[in-house]
C-alpha cells in the first residue's frame, strides 16, 4: 500500500505545486514520509510534516485544493497505518467532483479509478521484486494488522 500511495500522490502534489508554488508543506511531507518508509528517518519527523499538510488545508479557500492537501496527508500517513491509504482516493476523488461538478465528474472519476487499479497492480509486482527499497518494518508481514484486530474485536462484541 505504501508503494501505491507514493505512486498515486504525484498528481495531487503537482496540482498543489502549480496552484501554490510557495507552499512547500505537501512536498516536504512526501519527501520526509518517503525517507521514513526507506528507514532513513524516524516517525516523529515525518508525522510532524504530515500534520502540517493537513494544517495547510485550513489555509486554503478552494475546496478541491483542500481535498488534495488531505489526499497528500493521507497518502503519506500510509507509512504509519495502511488503512490511511483509502484517504488518498477519497480525498482526490472529492477534489475531482469539486473540479468537474457532480453532473460532469463521472468520466474523470472512472479514469482515476482505473489509474489507481493500474498502479496497485504495478506496485504489487515491483514491491516483491525490489524489497530493499523499504524499511524493515514495512516488510515484516508477521506484525498484526491493527485494523483487522479492531474489526474482529467489534464483530465479537456485536455477537457477544
Amino acid at each position: 500500500m505504501v508503494c501505491w500511495a507514493f505512486e498515486c500522490v504525484g498528481e495531487p502534489l503537482q496540482i498543489l505545486k502549480t496552484h501554490y508554488p510557495d507552499e512547500k508543506r505537501p512536498e516536504t511531507a512526501v519527501r520526509l514520509s518517503m525517507a521514513w518508509a526507506e528507514g532513513k528517518i524516524k516517525m516523529p519527523e515525518a508525522k510532524k510534516a504530515i500534520l502540517q499538510v493537513h494544517a495547510a488545508a485550513k489555509e486554503i479557500a478552494d475546496p478541491a485544493d483542500i481535498a488534495l492537501c488531505h489526499a497528500v496527508g493521507q497518502a503519506c500517513a500510509t507509512v504509519h497505518v495502511e488503512s490511511h491509504a483509502i484517504g488518498l482516493p477519497v480525498y482526490e476523488l472529492t477534489a475531482i467532483v469539486h473540479q468537474h461538478g457532480i453532473e460532469n465528474c463521472g468520466p474523470a472519476i472512472a479514469d482515476k479509478i482505473q489509474y489507481y487499479m493500474k498502479c496497485l497492480a504495478l506496485c504489487a509486482q515491483t514491491t516483491d521484486a525490489a524489497p530493499s527499497r523499504w524499511a524493515d518494518f514495512l516488510l515484516d508481514d508477521s506484525r498484526p494488522n491493527k485494523e483487522l484486530l479492531v474489526f474482529q474485536k467489534k464483530q465479537s462484541q456485536k455477537q457477544g
